[in-house]
């Protein structure tokens, strides 16, 4: 099993989530983040002042899947979250020991 995380811009996020359920993915979990990359923020004017907004709005996703499905949910997120521009997020694969639902008490691929 590994988890997949994705950092994509917020405004993908329904077109990645739609495409990720037409392949199958049950479930993940999205969260608010901030961060900057190669963007390194922005210049706002709020009220005749000019601030720096260091840290860009994105969402991350954290989706645990297995082995053979890896490549086609990080294709799926690339496809779906691309724009071109600088910015677009990242992927990260991490490997995933153990999974237990706390309903059940399934394990690994029976609980995701």
């Amino acid at each position: 099993m590994k988890k997949i995380e994705a950092i994509i811009k917020p405004f993908k996020l329904d077109e990645v989530k739609d495409a990720l359920n037409a392949i199958g993915i049950k479930g993940l979990t999205v969260t608010e983040v901030k961060g900057y990359g190669r963007q390194k923020g922005h210049t706002e004017i709020y009220r005749g002042a000019e601030y720096i907004v260091d840290f860009i709005p994105k969402i991350k996703l954290d989706i645990i899947v297995p082995d053979d499905m890896v490549d086609q949910v990080v294709n799926t997120i690339i496809e779906k979250s691309r724009t071109g521009k600088i910015g677009d997020g990242k992927i990260f694969v991490l490997p995933v020991e153990r999974v237990i639902r706390v309903r059940t008490g399934e394990t690994d691929n029976e609980a995701i």
